[in-house]
């Protein structure tokens, strides 16, 4: 059995006040093999960048400046995300995606719904009787 013991004592990492290291589902639910180096280096670029909601407002020039990809590398890194569903974009707006499965139904397209609308919608008023 391999004992673990910290290398470097004085570097222990820790989670930063508001905001949470990156989820294991990435590798566990296969997310990471949907994607190649440049889309991964975008989703840590902008992991780190985003605020607790996840939503950053760099702009594209200046992420290809730090990740050193030109424009067409950057959106093929983008669209890999998207479709990977970790990544919504509306330019000029990024938004880091939680790993939760998405809601069902009209909820999913952006429109929070209370439980009084649920109910209403499965139980329509004198529906089925």
């Amino acid at each position: 059995m391999i004992v673990k013991r910290l290398l470097c004592p004085e570097r222990l990492r820790r989670v930063p006040p508001g905001f949470n290291w990156l989820d294991h589902r990435l590798v566990s639910q296969n997310f990471l093999a949907r994607c190649d180096c440049n889309a991964l280096a975008l989703y840590l670029f902008l992991v780190t960048v985003a605020d607790v909601q996840g939503l950053s407002y760099y702009s594209d020039a200046a992420i290809g400046r730090h990740l050193r990809l030109d424009p067409l590398a950057l959106a093929a890194a983008r669209q890999q995300l998207v479709r990977a569903e970790l990544l919504a974009y509306q330019k000029p707006l990024y938004q880091v995606l939680g790993l939760d499965a998405p809601a069902p139904g009209p909820a999913r397209a952006g429109r929070e719904q209370s439980v009084g609308e649920v109910l209403r919608r499965l139980w329509p008023p004198g529906g089925g009787q």
